[in-house]
């Protein structure tokens, strides 16, 4: 759904008419809401009623998908997709969480199998958008029938393994271990590390197609092009880091990728030409394979035994991150969107800047072993 729904943007402005400014908030906006709600439910999730708020989330993301869909104006449009960052935390981040809990041994590895088959799903995103123009259908059409067809994935999640929670321990001592794992110098690295990496990630994802339709000057069809060139590249990147991590270490990796990335996307951006810039965002977008799965990985096993609350850290930290696509939006309005795409070099800055040369994630605050037996039902 979210790489039909970057890939559509550049229908969904010229259908309602959006600025870039109302773009940008409508990619933070709702990123904002999911910030303040969704922390809660993560934390709610470590204590026994995770499939109840899963499934409840799924329900929800339903409803959202198919409010956007059907959305005939700006603000009916920003309703809806507030409602589906919060209902998406709760169907689909506690799900990662569960998985986590199912081999705390493998997180990295977990990780980026979780990333890879997500990107199956990006992939697919733009080539649904792209058949859907083909056909001389709406993006309504499309996102209402991807509403329909998250039906049967709820359904579905009745039956996935779900943590029990933990024996004696209330919301609120769970609450008061979250904000007591905030004072800890490697899990505030690692959630700097995943919003600063995200400028490389759903933010550059989020502008992508608008960039080559306006930048470019390329039409709908051929922005979407790119969006597929970089989300299949990424798909690459992340297969093959799964093979990758059980032989390289992942620091080193994180350290190397960001490095070249340093390189490519200054010359993403200075290159001329629709087929050039297509080669080195699909770089870009191979290059970028483990920036998310790495560190979250390592936020996991920094937190072992308490998915939920890596899960609301991270929520917690997005409230400030979530902010850039509205930054990126006003840099658009004023300077051009051209420009305003150097913020994000950020990104691959942050990553040889602030990761360890070398180290294993530490075991302080996980659960001991005996608690995490029988956690999962």
């Amino acid at each position: 759904m979210f790489g039909a729904r970057e890939a559509a943007w550049p229908l969904i402005r010229r259908d309602l008419g959006l600025t870039y400014v109302q773009v940008g908030v409508l990619l933070t906006a709702p990123n904002l809401v999911g910030a303040v709600l969704e922390p809660w439910l993560a934390v709610w999730g470590d204590t026994g009623h995770r499939r109840k708020i899963v499934l409840c989330g799924g329900l929800s993301f339903v409803a959202a998908l198919a409010g956007f869909a059907l959305a005939g104006s700006y603000v009916s449009l920003l309703v809806a997709a507030a409602l589906l960052a919060p209902a998406s935390g709760a169907f689909v981040s506690l799900s990662q969480a569960s998985l986590m809990d199912l081999e705390p041994s493998a997180h990295e590895r977990n990780m980026a199998r979780w990333t890879a088959a997500g990107s199956v799903g990006v992939v697919a995103g733009p080539l649904l958008v792209a058949g859907t123009i083909g056909l001389d259908l709406s993006w309504r059409v499309l996102m209402l029938a991807l509403a329909v067809g998250t039906i049967p994935f709820v359904a579905l999640a009745r039956r996935v393994r779900f943590p029990t929670g933990h024996d004696g321990l209330s919301f609120r001592q769970l609450l008061r271990g979250a904000v007591a794992a905030l004072r800890r110098p490697a899990v505030l690295r690692w959630l700097a590390i995943l919003q600063l990496t995200d400028l490389m990630g759903d933010v550059l994802f989020g502008f992508l197609a608008l960039y080559f339709v306006d930048v470019v000057r390329v039409d709908p069809v051929a922005a979407g092009l790119a969006v597929f060139a970089s989300s299949g590249a990424g798909l690459a990147g992340d297969v093959l880091l799964v093979r990758l991590l059980a032989h390289v270490d992942g620091l080193r990796y994180l350290r190397w990728s960001a490095l070249a990335a340093l390189l490519v996307f200054p010359a993403f951006l200075l290159v001329h030409g629709f087929w050039p810039k297509l080669v080195l965002v699909a770089a870009l977008g191979f290059l970028r394979a483990g920036w998310y799965a790495i560190p979250k990985g390592r936020l996991y096993t920094e937190l072992a035994g308490r998915s939920g609350t890596a899960i609301a850290l991270s929520d917690l930290s997005d409230f400030v991150g979530r902010l850039a696509p509205v930054g990126i939006g006003i840099l658009a309005q004023r300077f051009g969107l051209g420009t305003a795409m150097w913020a994000l070099i950020v990104a691959p800055a942050a990553l040889l800047v602030g990761v360890p040369h070398r180290g294993s994630p530490s075991s302080l605050g996980a659960l001991p072993a005996s608690s995490q037996d029988g956690m999962l039902d």
